[in-house]
């Protein structure tokens, strides 16, 4: 299992310094569409420059979700 990690950014980056375990980077990125989902349910409106960014264990970023896309 490997952690990866899932900011938000829109300007200024809020970041996840716990992160969470999945076998496959796959994984990953669909817990972050998940992600984007809820916070749209939640808040229906908001900024499109918004994205959960999800980030693997050496740092690199792996896939970038918009959470309002255009």
């Amino acid at each position: 299992m490997r952690t990866y990690y899932f900011d938000t950014k829109d300007g200024v980056p809020v970041r996840d310094r716990i992160g969470l375990e999945f076998a496959s980077a796959a994984a990953a990125i669909t817990h972050s569409k998940q992600m984007a989902s809820k916070i749209r349910r939640e808040n229906p409106s908001g900024d499109v420059d918004r994205h959960v960014v999800v980030i693997d264990e050496s740092g690199k970023e792996i896939h970038r979700e918009a959470i309002y896309p255009a």
